[in-house]
């Protein structure tokens, strides 16, 4: 009889021997999915993580060159109006001057010499300065 219990007890172990096998294969693939999942949540999170940090470097950027942006049409504006009157003061200019020295001007343009220097025949005309500068005369002193 104690054979067959020890048999039966061997059967009973081999079964369970069996069952723990089992339940360390569910075990193990359990583990296996939850790490799987965890690390698939893993690289899910991390993408999330680097699309928010490209959200934020992008609208880092964007301000930076909205910012830039202004500064240029800043830049634009004065460079317009500096044209503008220089553009004016070119015209007074040509009224001013004599023929002679319109011609001595266009011979200098196409030689690309530098400007002479003022001559006695040229003395007479006004210079860009005294042309530029703002007519400030009033009566009276000023408030």
């Amino acid at each position: 009889m104690f054979q067959l219990s020890h048999a039966s007890m061997r059967l009973q172990t081999i079964q369970l021997q069996g069952h723990e096998e089992m339940a360390i294969k569910i075990l193990f693939r359990e583990l296996e999915n939850h790490l799987k999942s965890s690390s698939g949540a893993s690289v899910v999170a991390i993408d999330n993580k680097i699309e928010q940090a490209m959200d934020l470097v992008k609208s880092h950027l964007m301000y930076a060159v909205r910012e830039e942006v202004e500064v240029l049409k800043e830049q634009i504006k004065e460079l317009l109006e500096r044209n503008s009157q220089l553009e004016q003061e070119n015209t007074l200019l040509k009224t001013l001057a004599s023929p002679e020295q319109m011609a001595q001007f266009q011979a200098q343009v196409q030689t690309g010499s530098p400007p002479a220097a003022p001559t006695a025949a040229s003395a007479g005309t006004p210079n860009t300065a005294t042309l530029t500068q703002p007519a400030s005369h009033s009566s009276g002193p000023s408030a």
